[in-house]
């Protein structure tokens, strides 16, 4: 029996907010659909940066697994810009 903790989130999309269940093992583990839905993204950009070595740190022990703050890690570190152009101009010269 595996015991769940499931924390709300809220997400503006425009003038509504959205509920969003993350679901956390005890340990602080998340599967790869809950990290997905913890930073932002879908489970196949996840996917792609995990295989591309650009995504937080992971487990894999049969399945995927994250540790949430190896995902709070991942977001801080993540540099903050004020338009697009500065983010595409950093990321063009960080590569």
């Amino acid at each position: 029996m595996v015991l769940q903790h499931k924390e709300h989130w809220m997400k503006n999309e425009g003038p509504q907010l959205t509920v969003i269940t993350v679901v956390t093992y005890p340990d602080g583990r998340l599967d790869a659909r809950n990290a997905a839905a913890y930073v932002g993204l879908s489970e196949k950009t996840l996917a792609m940066m995990r295989c591309a070595g650009t995504g937080p740190k992971f487990i894999k022990r049969g399945r995927i697994f994250y540790y949430r703050e190896d995902l709070d890690a991942w977001l801080r570190q993540a540099e903050r810009v004020t338009s697009t152009g500065q983010a595409r101009t950093r990321l063009s010269t960080a590569g």
